[in-house]
């Protein structure tokens, strides 16, 4: 089985280790609630097409994931999805959340995000072969 997946005209791995944490950072998802946040990353995960959830570590103040998201949807607008159904589903389920969480703002705003994949300086070397690969070509007269 190939590590890379398939849309219509787009052959990609793109996976994304991400880090996100509540307001203040404090530490709110321990027992249920981190049970719950988990879960909802998962079902949440679900309803977007060929978005997978590869790992993931709900700590009591900071959320790790690591997501296999297709290029058909932006990790800004796949954070945008995540964070906000869950704090509505977070604040629906543990009332008590509203009480800290004044004006329902759950999450910091921003997040940590980093690609995984292919080694970096594999990838530079076989970018640089390939220009001198082209170069040699034209030079022959191939192209």
């Amino acid at each position: 089985m190939s590590r890379f997946q398939k849309l219509s005209h787009t052959l990609y791995e793109c996976k994304y280790h991400i880090v996100f944490c509540p307001k203040y950072r404090y530490p709110i998802f321990d027992g249920a609630m981190g049970k719950y946040a988990e879960q909802q990353i998962y079902q949440l995960a679900r309803q977007k097409d060929l978005v997978e959830v590869e790992e993931l570590n709900v700590q009591p103040d900071h959320i790790h994931t690591i997501l296999s998201v297709p290029p058909k949807y932006s990790i800004s607008g796949m954070m945008g999805f995540l964070k906000g159904k869950m704090a509505l589903n977070l604040f629906h389920r543990f009332e008590r959340l509203s009480k800290r969480y004044w004006g329902r703002h759950l999450w910091s705003r921003g997040y940590c995000v980093s690609t995984v994949g292919l080694d970096e300086d594999k990838i530079r070397k076989y970018v640089q072969w390939q220009n001198h690969n082209d170069r040699q070509a034209e030079q022959l007269g191939l192209w």
